[in-house]
């Protein structure tokens, strides 16, 4: 499924979300039926007592309403802070690029809302639940729902209608409308799901299963809604600074008879013996409050042409770097070995053709990229570090473990093989082994490749097959390691790359141009009002070129990332 970033952007423009103003005294959850208060803990994975009365539920929501909806960003990991900052517009310090704890504090000195504001979006769901959603999710969810929409169907018009019958579906569903439920998202498969996450930086949970994907799709949704609207209200302000330079510019550009002349024809005194900045104030202060203002009108007809052709320019810069990106993993699969692209499919339970060629595993990968990983396997092991590896074993009685001169590909096929055996076996003796999967996977992180030897990074990659990576130093070398890791586990090179930060830097980026092409239309216009005609036209051309050349220039940068 793919989004029009454009498209989204204009109706985030035009869409203010109007929420209760009443707070309840910060007890929104008061009126939430008791489905939904363990729906929000199991959501944000605060274990609950099961049978729990009503007061229990609403107190665990209350100690942990703060911590989990006004500062979430204390439970991200370090990508996810990366990605919000990136969004931000705010540069990463140098060397706190994997320091949690330093993260968290830029984070909290960008964050965008206050508590009170965070907590009142919750008692109206409906006005961002569906922000997010594509265009084919919202049809979809409406005709299932027996919701006309007047053609053409407009992404405005199909949003406006899944709000405002969202209650009465709810209803007729006989489900709880104030914390959304998984009747919301039954017509989205698991990769809808997945997506949904990849395409805003969030970490997908692997393995995992669809009540999880669900649970963070529906955690996501409100703080997606919000990023994309500080875009949008950012793109706004950006185009309403570039439209009074642009009118400035005109207005510089004319000679004083002109002035005088365009004051006359709208009534406008102008006092005798008057000096160029003084017609130049007089133009300024009434500029605004005329109808049929010649200023205004060329202005908005330039700004609107620039405008326009450096929008096209940056949606294929986007669209460019969207497919740029999806080549890159289709290269990268490419060259995988049989066992390597078999485990991928086999980690998302996708049947491996028997006896398929390698052409046939590719491309079974390559439809399945979205699809979430289901469960452990031999292969969870594979980004896990010397020490990770010898604890693991030493916890199996494995004598391996304790030869002192062991290497990690040692361990490594020992971790495997004592995997296997358990999962063979099943009962007890399996139900440990996933349980110490469980609370060890987040100590082997793929930052876990920076303590790796050349040796150990090489033979990693040889079990990709991946090839000409001789003669590559220890920082390419790990690079190489973590864009085929991340590959492996998400089916992107970059799941921290989200959207809000193409967006955000889309939106600035299209108004630098035009301002660029102003700052240009100040210096080469002449005080003719003809010759002014003609550099603005010359300005929205050069914003237009430059825009194409930025284009490029973004979809370079991205094949260079990736």
């Amino acid at each position: 499924m793919k989004f029009s970033l454009s498209s989204i952007l204009l109706v985030a423009l035009a869409a203010e979300s109007t929420v209760a103003s009443s707070w309840f005294s910060k007890a929104v959850y008061n009126k939430w039926h008791e489905t939904e208060l363990e729906r929000w803990l199991s959501d944000h994975n605060v274990p609950y007592p099961t049978p729990a009365d009503r007061k229990d539920l609403e107190n665990l929501v209350k100690s942990n309403w703060d911590s989990k909806v006004a500062t979430p960003y204390n439970d991200w990991e370090p990508a996810q802070l990366q990605s919000y900052l990136k969004a931000k517009g705010t540069e990463v310090k140098k060397g706190s690029e994997s320091n949690k704890q330093s993260l968290v504090s830029q984070v909290q000195s960008a964050w965008h809302e206050s508590a009170d504001t965070a907590s009142n979006s919750y008692n109206s769901v409906k006005d961002w639940i569906f922000d997010g959603w594509t265009d084919s999710q919202l049809k979809e969810f409406l005709d299932k729902n027996n919701v006309p929409v007047p053609q053409p169907r407009k992404r405005d018009t199909m949003l406006a209608a899944a709000r405002s019958n969202y209650e009465s579906i709810a209803k007729k569903l006989n489900q709880a409308a104030h914390y959304p439920g998984d009747w919301l998202y039954e017509s989205w498969s698991e990769s809808e799901l997945k997506e949904f996450l990849d395409e805003r930086g969030v970490p997908v949970p692997q393995p995992t299963t669809r009540d999880k994907l669900i649970a963070s799709v529906r955690r996501n949704s409100r703080l997606s809604a919000t990023q994309m609207r500080d875009s949008a209200a950012s793109a706004s302000a950006s185009a309403k600074a570039s439209k009074e330079s642009l009118s400035d510019a005109l207005l510089e550009s004319w000679s004083d008879s002109k002035i005088k002349e365009w004051a006359d024809s709208n009534g406008i005194k102008v006092p005798q013996g008057s000096k160029r900045n003084e017609l130049l104030a007089l133009a300024r202060k009434h500029r605004d409050t005329l109808t049929g203002d010649k200023v205004a009108s060329s202005a908005s007809s330039a700004f609107g042409a620039a405008t326009s052709n450096a929008q096209n320019q940056y949606a294929k810069a986007t669209d460019d770097a969207s497919l740029k990106s999806e080549d890159a993993f289709n290269e990268a699969v490419g060259s995988w070995s049989d066992s390597r692209l078999k485990a991928f499919l086999d980690a998302r339970g996708v049947p491996v053709p028997q006896g398929g060629k390698k052409d046939e595993l590719i491309k079974q990968v390559r439809l399945n990229k979205h699809k979430a990983a289901t469960g452990w396997s031999a292969w969870t092991f594979d980004t896990w570090t010397t020490e990770n590896l010898r604890n693991w074993l030493s916890t199996q009685n494995n004598k391996v473990a304790k030869k002192s001169g062991a290497t990690r590909n040692e361990l490594f096929k020992q971790a495997q093989d004592s995997y296997a055996s358990a999962s063979k076996s099943g009962g007890s003796n399996y139900a440990s082994v996933t349980s110490y999967l469980a609370s060890a996977t987040d100590a082997a992180k793929d930052s876990t490749f920076d303590t790796w030897s050349d040796s150990d990074l090489k033979s990693y990659l040889d079990s990709y097959g991946v090839p000409n990576y001789q003669g590559s130093n220890t920082n390419e070398l790990r690079a190489m390691a973590r864009r085929n890791a991340n590959y492996f586990r998400y089916g992107t090179s970059t799941p921290q790359g989200s959207m809000f930060a193409r967006l955000q830097s889309g939106a600035q980026w299209v108004f630098d141009q035009l301002k660029i092409g102003v700052s240009g239309g100040r210096q080469t216009a002449s005080y003719e009002a003809q010759k002014a005609g003609d550099a603005f036209k010359e300005g929205a051309t050069s914003a237009t070129n430059r825009a194409g050349e930025a284009a490029q220039k973004a979809g370079d940068k991205v094949r260079e990332e990736l």
